[in-house]
């Protein structure tokens, strides 16, 4: 015997509520397989649980779109921080600038290495202290460190913080989508269970074959186990 398979995919689920949906607009409550409650319920469901779909797939679809500039982004940005650094290191070594010039940045004096910067949050906290301490030395009348200027790092790790806020936001937006449509799709569930059941109980004083094709017209799906043929 086929057995009823309930949906398991977003898509299914749709289609599944679409075509009760048709059913419900085509005929008549009186003729209706399935109570008037729940095509009530299913006309309040289905467009919600269509939009959230939508809604992520658009996010996804910009998280991806934006994700190779991000990166770009993020890694021209770590490059002039560096730059800034391993230039400020070698006027150091030069005896251009003092060994304290170091600490403008939170480096201990006598530390020449530059600091990792390979995580977003590093990166933010050394763009900030690099940007901050070379205007605090610019405020004494201090060398500046050039080529590059400290005006290009910080266009650069503005450019950063912005594509990271709207990196960070379309995370967000998703994260929220996917647990609305957790939550809808346990709605679905419940809903085109009941609808289904309805329906089969509506069929359910004819024979196999004919009760099978009558549910079919409401989206009822039945699938054949494996080696089993469909008999009347």
């Amino acid at each position: 015997m086929p057995y009823r398979r309930l949906p398991n995919t977003d898509s299914a689920r749709l289609r599944a509520m679409k075509r009760a949906l048709e059913m419900g607009r085509e005929i008549p409550p009186f003729k209706m397989a399935f109570s008037q409650k729940n095509l009530v319920k299913l006309q309040a469901l289905l467009p919600r649980y269509e939009n959230c779909i939508s809604l992520q797939r658009q996010t996804a679809r910009s998280q991806q779109s934006g994700s190779k500039e991000y990166q770009d982004i993020t890694r021209k940005t770590r490059t002039y921080i560096s730059h800034f650094l391993r230039v400020m290191n070698m006027a150091v070594q030069r005896g251009d600038l003092p060994a304290e010039t170091r600490s403008c940045y939170s480096i201990p004096v006598d530390d020449p290495t530059l600091p990792s910067m390979a995580g977003e949050n590093e990166l933010i906290t050394w763009g900030k202290r690099v940007i901050e301490g070379e205007e605090y030395r610019k405020k004494r009348g201090w060398t500046p460190v050039t080529n590059p200027s400290i005006a290009l790092v910080k266009v650069w790790y503005e450019k950063f913080l912005d594509a990271s806020h709207y990196n960070s936001t379309l995370g967000r937006r998703s994260a929220d989508h996917a647990c609305e449509i957790a939550g809808l799709r346990k709605e679905a569930d419940t809903l085109i269970q009941n609808i289904w059941n309805e329906v089969e109980n509506s069929f359910s004083d004819i024979c196999d074959s004919d009760r099978r094709a009558e549910c079919e017209k409401y989206g009822v799906v039945y699938v054949l186990r494996k080696g089993e043929k469909l008999t009347g």
